[in-house]
């Protein structure tokens, strides 16, 4: 099985790592990762990762896993990337995002209609591309399968091992990688957080920038997102409308 793991600037490290640690120990896989161009790419905290191939050179991947970031409106400009999705993804046995990587599967026309999990603080921006964001951890839609912010990436990997391989497979590699939580604190969820916990975390993820800044930044791509759900339909339209009309 041919694996694609799709890396970005600014994306998060454990979004991939997490699900990588689980995924390629998987039997008989090829590993690949993949960008929109070639050459180092840096994540959000500085891990430095060199891509196998671009998106020119890897169009038949088995599975696709889309990592998400810390600064997730950047890559939403990536259109190389997301033309790649577009067309990639459907041929796909198997797609898989982490954290906010579902804004690129939803930026692709991927998700419209559909339900999937994302970071909590980016859940807006997914909803404005018609696609219904749920507060859970993992979720299935078909082949598709998402999960919410970073260490869920992890989760959503032992979830699909057992779907694609076993439930005795993912036990195993559950151990193998003793993942067996015990978080020192119950935070770990927005809806388990407190206030102030709240803002702290905003904080950091805004890592030092204005708040109305990053509201407006937030706000533009919203914005942009229902143009481009627009966009999407309008043209949907276009192609149906030319379409010759069947014979009585």
């Amino acid at each position: 099985m041919k694996i694609a793991y799709v890396i970005y600037p600014e994306f998060t490290a454990l979004d991939l790592v997490g699900p990588y640690e689980v995924i390629s120990r998987w039997p008989g896989v090829e590993v690949h990762f993949v960008a929109s161009a070639s050459g180092p790419v840096r994540t959000d905290c500085g891990l430095t990762v060199l891509p196998t191939d671009t998106t020119e050179s890897l169009t038949d991947p088995d599975l696709m896993v889309v990592p998400g970031s810390g600064n997730p409106l950047p890559v939403l400009g990536d259109q190389v990337l997301i033309d790649w999705l577009a067309v990639t993804a459907p041929q796909c046995q198997w797609t898989a995002s982490v954290c906010t990587g579902a804004s690129l599967y939803a930026a692709a026309g991927l998700l419209a209609g559909k339900k999937t999990a994302t970071h909590w603080g980016f859940r807006d921006v997914v909803r404005a591309y018609g696609v219904e964001v749920v507060e859970e951890r993992v979720v299935w839609q078909g082949n598709h399968i998402s999960c919410a912010g970073v260490s869920a990436g992890i989760d959503m990997a032992l979830t699909l091992t057992e779907r694609v391989h076993s439930a005795e497979l993912a036990e195993a590699l559950q151990l193998v990688i003793e993942y067996d939580p015990q978080p020192p604190f119950d935070t770990g969820a927005l809806e388990k957080a407190d206030a102030q916990t709240k803002r702290r975390a905003m904080q950091v993820l805004m890592a030092g920038q204005p708040r109305m800044k990053v509201a407006a930044q937030m706000g533009r791509a919203v914005v942009n997102a229902r143009l481009g759900r627009a966009r999407r339909a309008l043209s949907r339209r276009r192609m149906s409308a030319r379409q010759p009309a069947e014979p009585l």
